[in-house]
């Protein structure tokens, strides 16, 4: 079973949606058939390597109010993260121009390291408060989940795996995704958003009941009257 997730590093729903998933996967018998794809897809593309100010500034810039209604608009989603283990850290976080981490990502992926390398990212932005546009940082990150100094390096000095992230945001353009993270199970279900524990299982279980009526209905088989 395959779990397409297209999601952004600085978007806090798609943290808590991974640790949903994780926790529903905890729940589910068939865990080691599951392979999870990390898809690309930037919440901002346009956004500066940097932006000025915190991120209280930029949510207040983006949505046209004050610094204390941006502050009290997120404490929804501290509360959220808090319940899914994850102590989100807003007024640490650097926004920043994510590319370069889903750069990383891609490059990680190449190394069966895709699903460490999201975590730590995510970790770092939301709360760590690393700036995802340093170059030292994102070595240093690739570093601590197994990669080479130098290749990232030279990886991220270049322009690889750009159009890898592209293509990932091309694909999620055809499916019709407007936010994220956006769950495609086995390239036929999907999941908007950051659901709670118990709809990923059920899901999961579908997708698996389904998986094993397509087997059942397409197997060859004989009886008493002969082969297929």
């Amino acid at each position: 079973m395959t779990i397409d997730i297209w999601s952004d590093v600085a978007c806090p729903y798609c943290y808590i949606g991974k640790r949903h998933l994780e926790a529903a996967l905890a729940r589910f018998p068939q865990t080691e058939i599951v392979q999870i794809n990390w898809r690309s897809f930037e919440l901002d593309p346009q956004a500066p390597a940097k932006s000025p100010g915190d991120l209280y500034d930029v949510l207040s810039r983006k949505y046209r109010m004050s610094r204390a209604q941006a502050q009290e608009m997120t404490q929804s989603v501290e509360n959220m993260g808090r319940a899914a283990g994850i102590n989100f850290a807003f007024e640490q976080a650097v926004p920043v121009n994510t590319l370069a981490a889903h750069r990383l990502i891609h490059l990680a992926a190449e190394q069966n390291l895709q699903d460490v390398a999201k975590e730590h990212l995510l970790k770092a932005y939301f709360t760590e408060g690393k700036d995802l546009s340093d170059l030292d940082t994102l070595v240093s990150i690739g570093v601590a989940i197994g990669l080479e100094a130098a290749l990232v390096e030279s990886t991220l000095q270049s322009e690889a795996f750009v159009e890898s992230v592209r293509a990932d945001e091309e694909m999620a353009h055809q499916l019709g995704v407007q936010g994220v993270p956006f769950f495609v199970f086995d390239q036929k279900y999907a999941l908007r958003g950051a659901q709670p524990v118990d709809a990923f299982v059920q899901t999961l279980e579908a997708v698996w009941e389904k998986k094993q009526a397509e087997v059942t209905a397409n197997g060859e088989a004989c009886d008493v009257d002969g082969c297929d």
